[in-house]
């Protein structure tokens, strides 16, 4: 491969058809596969051609408060109540904060169409509608968004920011070791509704990434409180984050007007391991705590930690 020629040659490729792709025919892995190393090259070659022009994203796009809590509760993790303190609970095992910064967003939403209009072939999420935001984020994936600066910035968003709070809020110690991404766009022509589910992770991560004038009406959000077997109903907001425990069900309604457009980021252990139990209790940050099967006396400085596990190369889908 010459020097500056990736991206014309990932520009050239024919990447797979839409069909092949929901079928998930052989070929699809194939042409992923063997196109790897080229296409990370692509994205690196991409990155450095727009850096005069277009953000790099980093940590500085999320909300000041949160990285605030959260720079400091690394440096002293007894501090944790102060992120915990950012996070409203909604039910049991659910929890939303803002998590973008509304005055850096619409940098990156012009990053993201820079992404898709990048002519970089890369993959959208199985088994979800393809859309103009399908894109996989994890290195785990085929076909995944491989900039390098945005690979820092999920990887920070990652180790940094969800495995934390998902410990502190969710119990999720010990089911967080391994990471899963994509973005993902609702839209009333493509999209009706997702029923009921639950999620194959210990922890997931919505966030919502839409514009504060970029309205939508539908596609609320209903979470399933076992506690009271009531049903609780959110609405997504600009820069916002749901954060909730794999296992709680939630369902999604047809979106009527407008897009909605959101990360969508998961926490899990080694070989798709997640946490069993899901009763509560009451946890050192003052929330609401799920007492899952993972060691009972887990330390602040313990859930502030980095695990040394290596990614493996299984994806959920």
């Amino acid at each position: 491969m010459k020097k500056n020629n990736a991206l014309a040659q990932a520009r050239a490729l024919t990447p797979p058809s839409r069909e092949a792709s929901l079928k998930r025919d052989a070929s699809v892995s194939h042409f992923w596969n063997s196109n790897q190393k080229l296409l990370e090259a692509a994205w690196a070659e991409w990155e450095m051609e727009n850096k005069d022009n277009l953000l790099l994203p980093d940590e500085k796009l999320l909300d000041p408060r949160l990285r605030q809590a959260i720079d400091d509760t690394w440096k002293n993790p007894e501090k944790e109540t102060a992120v915990a303190d950012l996070w409203e609970e909604i039910i049991p095992g659910v929890y939303s904060a803002q998590f973008f910064d509304l005055k850096r967003l619409a940098e990156f939403r012009d990053y993201l169409e820079a992404v898709v209009n990048s002519q970089i072939p890369k993959r959208a999420p199985y088994g979800i509608q393809l859309n103009r935001y399908g894109i996989m984020l994890d290195p785990r994936s085929e076909g995944h968004l491989a900039a390098p600066h945005f690979q820092a910035f999920y990887n920070a968003m990652m180790n940094r920011y969800m495995r934390p709070i998902a410990r502190l809020l969710l119990g999720t110690y010990g089911y967080d070791t391994q990471t899963f991404g994509f973005s993902i766009q609702y839209n009333p022509d493509k999209d009706k509704d997702l029923h009921a589910h639950t999620d194959a992770s210990a922890a997931t991560l919505n966030i919502n990434i839409n514009l504060p004038d970029e309205e939508f009406t539908g596609s609320q959000v209903d979470f399933h409180d076992k506690t009271t077997g009531k049903t609780v109903q959110t609405i997504f907001e600009p820069g916002k984050a749901i954060i909730h425990r794999g296992n709680v069900p939630h369902a999604t309604h047809p979106i009527i007007s407008g897009q909605r457009s959101n990360l969508v980021v998961w926490l899990y252990g080694d070989r798709m391991q997640i946490p069993r139990s899901s009763t509560s209790s009451y946890g050192s940050s003052g929330h609401s705590t799920p007492k899952l099967d993972a060691p009972e006396t887990i330390t602040a400085r313990q859930r502030w930690s980095i695990p040394d596990t290596p990614k493996d190369t299984f994806a959920p889908f």
